[in-house]
């Protein structure tokens, strides 16, 4: 066998926070220690000069649209238009330089415009000149669109959440979606999906989980998806549809999870919320009550697939906790425990239910980046839900404590593959107290992304030895044992308690750059 020694680096491992050197041997790490020790003990090997660079577990985002935010790198980005004139500008500069028939965008969002409003169809129409337009909203609850895209969608004025001038929502709007998607080529889904697969592997991703479903990107794109081959990160598939066994292994999936919606998002107004949103006369979209919700656990559990559900406002918590609760008088606790059961996003949650999901082994798949973006006393979440209940979101350590396993994704394209970023989110969330350690955050994105797709062998997510050689190389500063309060921080900081050391993760620090990432042994993105 093939031995290959990475030597003069620092490598973050648990077994020995110290080490230099790091070996390789048939895609498994067989030995971590000393440089010197290194040569000795694997004197043929191939050796990596690291020339100090830092070596950790290889990161798993744990929510992405792969075709999405492919097209979002090949298409028309708006997430960075600062006003209303200037997203309708790009639609119709994109128009001019590509002659395209449909305009595939993403990003806007109204709350950032001094307009304050979304697109209206007549503005589109007219930057569009008559080219069927697909704008997803950041949050992609929405779109608007153009009349011309509006004519390809059967039934979408028939469809709830249908608006004659406004963005879609709801059953209009996923109709909209499955328009705008026919009349996206193969060749421009291959592309997508390739090129959004080796930018998460550039960014030291190794593994992500697609959350698929009926709604979001339909069948032949996930199996497709799941179909490349060749230097990329593993794809955990999951379809959004309540089913059975069956239908899981039609799709090939880990499970009937992922965005099987229960409620909508926040910028749409579409999460479903116990009282109105405050700046709206509406209490949201409630897609699946608690006897549903039960019903879907109860199949799955008893076909040994995980569920799972996206979930959002505090009414669809509500709705979840309820379906939980039916499900476990039906399977019993260790069966539904057992099951590792998913809900992505989880962002308004109290201290009693997040107790209680922690003890039927719930996973939250969450996303800080959110946080980051919209949390705050002047942020979004704030506008929508006001500054009592728009401060509380996002609570990782409340989740973190009762028991909840965490892990951290992107929703990309909702947000973009940055996992230090996202890490450094965690730490320092926008409402104080609710944030995570750096050494919760880093684990929640390596080993919980494996933990949250039924990884469980005490060894994937980690550099030890017999774990696979699944690693990241980045360039960093100097590294740190950080204390997340002085309540720790005699302990943590002391050489003698073996914690492992990461990047300084403060606001205004540079983030590490990935140099290379290793997938079980195989290169999967080595930056030129």
């Amino acid at each position: 066998m093939t031995t290959t020694l990475l030597l003069g680096g620092r490598v973050h491992s648990p077994a020995d926070p110290d080490a230099t050197a790091l070996a390789v041997q048939d895609g498994t790490v067989v030995w971590l220690g000393q440089d010197s020790v290194g040569r000795a003990l694997h004197p043929g090997a191939e050796v990596v000069e690291l020339d100090g660079a830092f070596v950790t577990p290889a990161f798993v985002d744990a929510h992405v649209h792969a075709t999405s935010a492919g097209l979002l790198r090949t298409g028309l980005d708006l997430t960075g238009t600062r006003s209303l004139a200037e997203c309708l500008a790009a639609v119709t500069a994109h128009v001019r330089a590509t002659g395209d028939t449909l305009v595939w965008g993403h990003g806007w969002d109204e709350t950032a415009w001094p307009e304050r409003r979304p697109p209206a169809r007549t503005e589109i129409d007219a930057a569009a000149g008559g080219v069927a337009v697909y704008l997803s909203r950041v949050d992609v609850h929405s779109a608007a669109v153009s009349t011309a895209l509006v004519e390809r969608a059967p039934g979408v004025r028939d469809a709830d959440g249908y608006h004659p001038e406004g963005p879609l929502t709801r059953d209009a709007h996923h109709r909209a979606r499955r328009a705008a998607q026919d009349a996206i080529s193969p060749a421009q889904r291959a592309a997508a999906q390739t090129g959004f697969l080796r930018h998460a592997a550039a960014m030291g991703v190794a593994c992500v989980h697609e959350c698929a479903g009926p709604d979001i990107s339909g069948p032949d794109d996930l199996a497709e998806l799941l179909g490349r081959t060749g230097d990329l990160p593993d794809v955990v598939g999951y379809w959004g549809e309540r089913g059975s066994a069956d239908l899981a292994a039609k799709h090939g999936v880990r499970g009937l999870a992922g965005d099987l919606f229960v409620d909508g998002a926040l910028g749409s107004r579409t999460a479903a919320l116990c009282a109105p949103y405050a700046d709206a006369d509406t209490s949201g979209a409630l897609y699946l009550d608690a006897a549903q919700i039960a019903e879907h656990l109860i199949a799955c559990t008893e076909a040994g697939i995980q569920a799972g559900f996206h979930v959002i406002g505090d009414g669809a918590v509500a709705e979840i906790v309820e379906g939980f609760a039916r499900a476990e008088a039906v399977t019993g606790l260790p069966a539904l425990a057992g099951s590792r059961h998913r809900l992505e996003h989880l962002e308004m949650v109290t201290g009693e239910q997040a107790g209680r999901l922690g003890r039927w082994g719930v996973v939250a798949s969450v996303q800080p980046l959110f946080d980051a973006a919209w949390g705050g006393p002047d942020g979004m979440y704030v506008d929508r839900l006001g500054p009592e209940r728009g401060v509380a979101l996002n609570p990782f350590a409340r989740l973190a404590a009762a028991g909840v396993i965490l892990a951290l994704g992107s929703d990309s394209p909702v947000t973009r593959v940055d996992p230090w970023a996202t890490v450094r989110a965690a730490v320092h969330h926008r409402t104080p107290g609710s944030g995570l350690s750096p050494r919760a955050a880093f684990t929640a994105h390596t080993r919980g992304g494996w933990r949250a797709a039924g990884v469980d062998d005490g060894l994937t997510g980690m550099l030890v030895p017999g774990a696979p050689a699944t690693y990241a190389i980045w360039d960093a500063t100097d590294l740190v044992v950080a204390a997340p309060d002085s309540r720790v921080q005699r302990w943590s900081t002391d050489p003698r308690s073996r914690v492992p050391a990461l990047p300084p993760l403060d606001p205004d620090a540079p983030l590490p750059t990935c140099l290379r990432t290793v997938l079980r042994g195989r290169v999967i993105h080595n930056r030129s």
